[in-house]
């Protein structure tokens, strides 16, 4: 899983200091990188439809599913009937089997997944028909069999547990049969449908995960705060009954035929030795595809325009290079097919089996530089292939994951998601990165993204390349289509590359407050370049995305400076001491923020040397002004020009300049430079009242960050706050508005 916006973190303030904490936190560059009818007739055996899979491993899939289901589109719901026949891999006798109902999360609102919370308000509120029983669901057991004989079962916290006939011994199997129905709520759950899409993960009972260590099945609810994904590679045949119009995405080889009900189809797949089972269905769906050296890769999305198309195209040429990548340096792709699915999730993607779910495609998207498409391909060796307990060990999945999408950005010379990325993030958590989701909490995406991806990356540095590719195929093949642990990797790394580098690797992932060793951190030199690098990419993007965005805003002063245009810091100089101090504690934090963003500026304090550079240096340079405008020599001795061009803003620059107590800040084309700007925060008074001097200084912050509204001027009262201004409405700034 990973967050697919740059930008939706929420931050209790925005300003420069809060835009760079918001790079660190949010930026793509620090991933944090978050479904009685009929049903069709019962198939025959699974056949094999693995690409590139070992025989003898397939001969071990202990677990196989045959489930055949209606979906009924007029009431949300799903029959389904499976058959599920489990083989007893463990040293124990078996008296019962263990599944999860994961759909039963959508009971009440309270088990629900934090996740989609506020989508799901966002679309409430879209939606005022929908009554709050509209976004929840569940699973109803309607009955289990064995030899056509009834068991019983008992269902708790998403729990089935069902009480066998005769034990099974190791080695032996058994089969049972169920019958369930499925509600399937509205909203943006997991198992939710939403205009015309269904999302179908959790969608049927799933074989929980027996552990032989502690004699006991694993009956954990799905986790509100992160992931609950710990299944059993298995084989698959499933049939669903849809009207004829959908189209639907799932794992494996689907194929297609009539139903004998009018207006409906059977849409099959096959799928062997695959982690999970999901589906999406919509009848509006489309497909592209590719085959390249045996591979096909499929993309289901909306053709609501014309455009998308070449987008596609190019995400589906995007998914062959990353998985090529994957294969070269981890174990090759087995499956004959890949699959991604445009659905109307926001914030958010998600992996599964041979399957990924990404949110709507936006016009100008850039594959090639979609951080997030790639952190999600790389769960398919780190989820899919490599399996693991992701709610007791979710660094396994989630740290190599991201560490994987950073080392294939740094080798296609991607320096701003290369290896830069990890090595700039230098706050310890106080944390283990091996914590559980309960432990880890809110902090899952530092633990685990950052924190994780960083020790990955110690371990790559301190071994070389070489070696970490060398381990990393040992990894693989020691663990594809297993259940992998934290002390399985440790072990593998002893086994391959000695006990010191285990030693090392355990001290990073099980002690707190983890930080990377120096001699692999950013120089202060590198970091001021990374920042300076990021901030661009940000305000580019931010910017770009209002066409026809008036030249004449404050944001953009920064982003022309962050271009490589120079910046000159004009104040005012016939003041009285505290104006002095004031006027020196602004310049401090402007040139702290400048400083650690690696650009260029001049600070002019004396009249005498504005004097020298007001025609050359001056001339050429974007300008901020601060202090009384009086007492400032450069706007005493541009001030006609100023006023002319701060007619073309509608600011009232004689009215406001002369109005008592007045403050506030307005922004203009160069007096006389109109390819420059000129930023000017102004005060009428000798010096700041105490009340308005620190949302003055605050101001002064968010006016030039990509985080707020565009502002051309805004005006202050006596105690800081804004009375009046014009400004523009940035496309992103609701997203860190104080919760």
């Amino acid at each position: 899983m990973n967050y697919s916006s740059p930008f939706t973190a929420k931050l209790a303030r925005v300003g420069i200091a809060g835009t760079l904490a918001l790079l660190l936190a949010t930026s793509p560059l620090v991933n944090m990188n978050y479904t009685a009818a009929q049903a069709a007739p019962t198939s025959g055996t699974v056949e094999s439809a693995v690409h590139n899979t070992q025989k003898d491993t397939l001969e071990q899939t202990p677990i196989q599913y045959q489930i055949q289901a209606r979906i009924n589109e007029k009431d949300m719901t799903l029959q389904g009937s499976e058959k599920i026949t489990y083989r007893n891999t463990s040293k124990d006798t078996l008296q019962q089997l263990v599944l999860h109902t994961y759909a039963d999360a959508n009971l009440t609102k309270s088990t629900q997944a934090t996740m989609f919370q506020q989508d799901n308000e966002m679309i409430s509120t879209n939606n005022p028909d929908k009554k709050p029983e509209d976004f929840l669901g569940g699973m109803d057991i309607q009955g289990i069999t064995t030899n056509d004989q009834s068991l019983d079962f008992h269902k708790e916290n998403q729990a089935l547990t069902v009480q066998l006939k005769e034990p099974v011994q190791p080695g032996e199997s058994v089969a049972i049969q169920l019958k369930f129905q499925l509600n399937i709520p509205y909203g943006s759950q997991r198992i939710s449908y939403y205009k015309d899409m269904i999302n179908g993960a959790h969608w049927f009972p799933v074989m929980s995960v027996y552990d032989e260590v502690k004699h006991q099945w694993n009956k954990a609810p799905y986790s509100r705060t992160f992931e609950s994904d710990y299944y059993t590679s298995s084989d698959f045949d499933v049939q669903l009954n849809v009207p004829d119009e959908y189209q639907v995405a799932m794992p494996g080889t689907i194929t297609t035929q009539d139903s004998t009900e009018h207006d409906r189809k059977i849409v099959s797949a096959v799928a062997e030795n695959t982690r999970e089972f999901v589906f999406f269905a919509s009848p509006n769906l489309q497909v592209e595809r590719a085959t390249r050296n045996g591979l096909t890769v499929e993309y289901y999305y909306y053709n609501d325009d014309p455009s998308k198309k070449k987008i596609v195209d190019r995400y589906i040429n995007q998914a062959f290079k990353v998985i090529d990548f994957y294969s070269e340096k981890y174990g090759k792709y087995p499956y004959p097919e890949f699959r991604i699915v445009e659905t109307y999730v926001q914030g958010v993607a998600v992996e599964y089996a041979r399957l990924i779910q990404m949110g709507q495609i936006q016009n100008g998207a850039v594959p090639e530089e979609d951080t997030t498409f790639v952190h999600e391909i790389a769960h398919q060796w780190f989820h899919a292939l490599i399996g693991n307990n992701s709610e007791t060990e979710s660094f396994l999945d989630e740290g190599f994951a991201d560490f994987s999408m950073v080392y294939f950005a740094e080798k296609q010379g991607d320096k701003l998601n290369g290896f830069r990325s990890i090595q700039f993030d230098t706050a310890p958590v106080d944390l283990a990165i091996a914590s559980t989701n309960d432990e880890a909490g809110d902090l899952a995406g530092l633990v685990y993204y950052q924190k994780g991806r960083q020790a990955i990356y110690q371990l790559y540095r301190s071994v070389g390349e070489e070696k970490f590719d060398e381990f990393m195929r040992t990894y693989f093949k020691r663990y594809v289509y297993q259940d992998a642990t934290v002390e399985g990797l440790l072990h593998t790394i002893e086994d391959v590359l000695g006990k010191e580098v285990r030693s090392e690797m355990q001290m990073a992932l099980y002690q707190p407050n983890f930080v990377l060793k120096q001699e692999y951190q950013l120089s202060q030199e590198e970091t001021a370049a990374y920042v300076h690098d990021i901030l661009h990419l940000q305000y580019q993007t931010v910017m770009g995305m209002i066409p026809d965005l008036p030249y004449e805003v404050m944001n953009r002063l920064m982003d022309k400076i962050l271009q490589g245009e120079e910046l000159t810091i004009v104040l005012s100089d016939q003041v009285s001491k505290l104006a002095a101090k004031q006027q020196e504690d602004m310049v401090h934090q402007l040139t702290g923020f400048l400083d650690m963003s690696g650009v260029k500026y001049d600070v002019i304090r004396d009249r005498k040397e504005l004097k020298q550079k007001m025609k050359k240096e001056i001339g050429n340079s974007n300008l901020i002004v601060i202090g009384n405008a009086k007492s400032n020599g450069l706007v005493q001795a541009l001030k006609s020009s100023m006023i002319d061009r701060a007619k073309q803003t509608g600011f009232p620059w004689k009215n406001t300049m002369n109005e008592p107590l007045a403050a506030g800040a307005y922004v203009i084309k160069h007096p006389y430079n109109q390819n420059r700007l000129m930023l000017h925060y102004f005060w009428n008074e000798d010096h700041l009242s105490d009340a308005a001097y620190e949302p003055f200084k605050l101001k002064i912050q968010e006016s030039i960050g990509f985080t707020n509204d565009f502002y051309q001027y805004y005006l202050l009262d006596h105690q800081g706050k804004e009375k009046s201004n014009k400004k523009i409405a940035n496309p992103i700034s609701s997203f860190f508005a104080e919760q």
